[in-house]
């Protein structure tokens, strides 16, 4: 929790009691069905909640906005940016039903009321967002072609609607179809931990229809 709390001091006492339960929900679940790597769980703040966090550095969601968390796995970085944009709504899907069990299970234990969770496809989902954010799901040229049916037109918040990816290594080659419209952010810019040296958010508006 001091990783959250050294970065975000503002968060409310709720939020900061739905973080706090995160550990040890996690720690069960994942002895019963392993969503994040078993030797990886200590570091659950630092390598998954705090790096799910980053995208609030890079925007702050306007109330009502619609965001889609595709492949979230366990729920990331869907879960953390539902509890820190409590006035946000957000889906998270993932094609592994009993990831998205881990994470609806989490999500009802903290009482989460912004949050669907959805077995399925990202072709499968046709619903509308203002933005669309992933963890290292596939490569991004990938990724921007399937959403773009996801995109709303409409604009609320102060980046254009789009695609808000976490990366590590590596971009240049991923980017380049992009060069010109995305925006690539260092995470040790903003987090000094040794962890997020080779880590990246990458962000690519995307015109609605």
């Amino acid at each position: 929790m001091k990783d959250i709390l050294k970065y975000y001091p503002e968060i409310s006492e709720e939020q900061k009691q739905q973080f706090e339960s995160l550990y040890e929900l996690y720690t069960d679940w994942n002895a019963k069905i392993n969503v994040i790597s078993r030797k990886d769980i200590e570091n659950l703040y630092l390598h998954h909640v705090l790096h799910s966090l980053v995208i609030a550095q890079i925007i702050r969601f306007k109330p009502r906005t619609k965001i889609l968390d595709v492949g979230t796995g366990g729920g990331f970085p869907g879960i953390p940016l539902a509890i820190f944009f409590p006035d946000s709504e957000f889906t998270l899907i993932d094609s592994i039903g009993k990831k998205i069990k881990v994470g609806q299970e989490v999500a009802n234990a903290i009482g989460l009321k912004n949050t669907i969770m959805k077995h399925q496809r990202v072709q499968e989902e046709k619903s509308k967002f203002d933005f669309v954010v992933s963890r290292a799901v596939m490569p991004l040229d990938d990724l921007v072609k399937l959403v773009r049916k996801n995109i709303i037109k409409e604009q609320k918040n102060a980046l254009p609607n789009g695609l808000i990816c976490l990366k590590g290594g590596e971009l240049q080659h991923e980017i380049l179809p992009y060069r010109n419209i995305a925006s690539s952010y260092e995470i040790a810019d903003y987090f000094s931990e040794e962890y997020f040296k080779t880590k990246k958010v990458v962000y690519v508006p995307i015109q609605g229809k």
